[in-house]
């Protein structure tokens, strides 16, 4: 299990993250990724490069 980042300058909120880990991921009042909970390493990889903007992080 890996507990990501979002880095919020580089954050564009496209709420790919949410959608592919709702579990994991949540947008904010300022329409921003946000972790919210752990997540398996498999999945926590995927979402790292699906990112468009490579703002999560481990």
């Amino acid at each position: 299990m890996k507990k990501l980042k979002v880095n919020a300058d580089a954050c564009i909120g496209c709420g790919l993250c949410v959608n592919m880990a709702p579990e994991a991921f949540t947008l904010n009042d300022e329409g921003k990724s946000e972790a919210i909970a752990e997540i398996e390493d498999g999945a926590a990889d995927e979402v790292i490069a699906s990112c468009p903007v490579g703002a999560i992080e481990e």
